[in-house]
């Protein structure tokens, strides 16, 4: 196959497994990758208004991985996307690959934040959408996609009791709940949500059409929550 039909090629959902397959070698964290796999899918195929043609367009959607560690699955939508080339696969983790462990917004294309370190996403999420607001860009909508043990860090506490009263409509977090938490929420993860203020919908996270609907639902001067319920694959 030739680099210009490689590049012409389309991908779909069903080659996201040979995807993340060309990804090789120790620290892989495949069931944290795996986790993430089809939130990340029906955001860039149905959700995201965002393509390797806008990355520089101010008024296209900002979507934020804060669950950085084990990114193959980001790695595998975004190379079937085309922000970045599929050979460059088989180098994740290597020394001189722009592949890390963890993303870096630097060398990934279409990678808005580096991270990794748990707790940060969200915070920086919050940041983003008051930053546009004071740009007076309305329409871009800022997504973050969180893990739930990153629940366990203070962080995400505040900047969830924040972006509520704030009224940050233009705020969506995913969370990819696993069941890897340490501590659990009294009430559940939804209700930390809707004590402060969000709107929140919890789904099974591998079921594509309640996702699509989660993430399209209506919540009118507020901040919006998915949480995304899922056994890892590959566990």
């Amino acid at each position: 196959m030739t680099i210009t039909e490689e590049h012409a090629r389309t991908y779909g959902y069903t080659d996201l497994p040979a995807l993340m397959a060309l990804m090789t070698g120790d620290e892989k964290h495949g069931p944290a990758a795996t986790s993430t796999l089809d939130v990340l899918w029906v955001l860039y195929d149905r959700v995201l208004r965002v393509s390797p043609e806008r990355m520089e367009d101010p008024e296209r959607d900002r979507f934020l991985l804060s669950k950085g560690h084990g990114p193959m699955a980001y790695y595998a939508v975004l190379a079937a996307k085309g922000f970045l080339p599929v050979d460059w696969l088989p180098g994740f983790g290597s020394y001189d690959s722009p592949l890390g462990h963890h993303p870096d917004r630097l060398l990934v294309p279409g990678a808005e934040i580096g991270s990794g370190s748990l707790g940060h996403g969200l915070p920086i999420a919050v940041g983003t959408a008051l930053g546009l607001r004071a740009q007076g860009l309305d329409e871009p909508r800022v997504w973050t996609l969180i893990g739930d043990a990153e629940l366990d860090e203070g962080s995400n506490h505040e900047a969830i009791a924040f972006a509520g009263p704030a009224g940050l409509a233009r705020l969506h977090t995913v969370v990819v709940d696993n069941s890897s938490a340490s501590h659990a929420r009294p009430g559940g993860i939804a209700a930390r949500f809707e004590a402060a203020g969000w709107s929140v919908l919890t789904v099974d996270g591998r079921d594509h059409e309640e996702l699509y609907a989660a993430f399209t639902a209506p919540h009118p001067d507020r901040p919006h929550a998915v949480v995304a319920r899922v056994e890892p694959k590959n566990a």
